[in-house]
């Protein structure tokens, strides 16, 4: 059988299983382990479990339930409550102050957890109620803590960079270090778009009542709630960056920081250790069977002889190595409208990897594009988890509609960052070269 052949079978074999609803995770290891078999036989199955023990025995990925930990944890502390409340007095006075408040806590939230639903979840059921309050207007103020809760995969610590890092075998801390001026430059973009917005048309986000506005002596002591978080992405951050710890190694750091945390805001009990226990557990199990896949996906991929198949196909795509790259970007922007961010990293990493390497590009900044357009896939309709993570917390006024609305000038802002870091490559590639040279 050829190989044209044999891809459209074992993607449409693969398609329709997800169009029926079975589990991804399942669906990508079992196709793959079926085609694996026909195409190479026993000897496929011994491949596959030699490439899976030497995953195990990587300490990268002892990180992944660490960093699930600190998050989730910190979500139950109480610390962004603390943050809300310094930012609304810092920032409530500018017109939009409280969105970019918000998205700024976003970034902070990020640089703790690594995933994306816990700023959204947060910010949804914290900010959003009270901006909506202060006359916010509902399309603004959904779209911010939209945009902002999809920098938890891009800022580190980031449980989809360390997943990223195993599939490809990059630096995971060279791969940290690119994430920071990507981060920070999306929130300045989205910062100067809502500043800017609510400028033009006040009515958006209306500043406080100069009778509701604390003085310097309140704001100085509501400082005080970026203590611990300050302190904790320092520790993590800085071990790994200044080379005194592995990520694996500053991710135990970071779990004892939000343990520490918890305590001193008094939310730390059996309850919460034994629910976030059991939730990291689930998630964890989770990214097993994802690896599982990946490393099937791959093998049979390989063997099917299609990686050279697709390596062919984008030699027909106008544009050089630059049309290739917009391509692949439009089938992450396209796949993220319909399927989760490690489906799409599972699928698209073993033919697009190749293609990046031929093409000369950096893996590493090919990686943060690649986990800007999860971010996206994130906030898009009509599937984007944070879609939904929002509406679950959102006020019973907001409709679905109010959300898929919302996103829509964020998401093209978001593209205007990506644009600027394919003509600026030193956004990504400044840190990492400063740390690791």
């Amino acid at each position: 059988m050829s190989v044209e052949l044999l891809t459209l079978l074992f993607f449409g074999c693969l398609l329709l299983f997800v169009l029926l609803g079975s589990p991804l995770a399942f669906v990508l290891g079992g196709v793959s382990v079926v085609f694996l078999y026909y195409e190479m036989g026993a000897i496929g199955f011994y491949l596959l479990a030699s490439k899976m023990w030497e995953t195990m025995q990587s300490p990268t990925l002892m990180a992944i339930p660490l960093f699930v930990y600190m998050a989730i944890l910190l979500e139950k502390s109480g610390v962004a409550n603390d943050l809300y409340d310094m930012m609304h007095q810092w920032w409530g006075g500018l017109r939009g102050g409280l969105a970019i408040g918000t998205v700024l806590i976003c970034v902070i939230f990020a640089a703790m957890s690594g995933i994306s639903g816990a700023a959204v979840v947060t910010m949804g059921t914290i900010a959003l109620p009270k901006m909506l309050e202060r006359g916010y207007d509902k399309k603004l103020a959904l779209g911010a803590i939209n945009a902002g809760g999809g920098w938890g995969i891009l800022i580190p610590p980031s449980i989809l960079m360390v997943l990223y890092s195993l599939l490809t075998e990059v630096s995971v801390g060279r791969l940290f270090a690119a994430g920071i001026g990507p981060g920070l430059t999306l929130f300045v973009l989205v910062s100067i778009y809502i500043g800017v917005r609510c400028w033009l048309q006040p009515e958006l986000g209306p500043a406080l009542p100069k009778e509701e506005r604390t003085g310097w002596g309140p704001k100085l002591r509501s400082l005080r709630a970026v203590i611990l978080p300050i302190l904790i992405v320092t520790i993590v951050l800085g071990a790994i960056f200044g080379g005194f710890a592995t990520p694996t190694e500053a991710a135990a750091i970071g779990v004892f920081g939000a343990l520490v945390a918890t305590m001193i805001n008094g939310q730390l009990s059996w309850k919460v250790t034994h629910e976030t226990a059991v939730a990291t557990l689930r998630l964890t199990a989770l990214v097993m069977w994802i690896l599982f896949a990946a490393h099937a996906f791959s093998a049979a991929y390989t063997a099917l002889g299609a990686q050279s198949l697709i390596s062919n196909l984008m030699e027909f795509i106008p544009g050089g190595r630059w049309g290739a790259l917009l391509f692949m970007l439009l089938v992450l922007f396209l796949f993220g409208m319909v399927l989760d961010p490690v489906g799409i990293m599972l699928i698209t990493l073993p033919v697009f990897l190749p293609v990046v390497r031929e093409a000369g590009f950096d893996p590493i900044w090919f990686g943060i594009l690649f986990i800007i357009m999860m971010e996206v896939g994130y906030m898009t309709p009509p599937f984007g988890f944070n879609l939904f993570y929002l509406k679950g917390v959102a006020p019973p006024d907001v409709t679905m509609g109010d959300i898929y609305a919302s996103v829509i000038p964020y998401v093209l802002v978001t593209l205007l960052g990506v644009l600027l870091m394919i003509l600026f490559p030193g956004i990504v590639l400044f840190i990492p070269e400063l740390f690791y040279g």
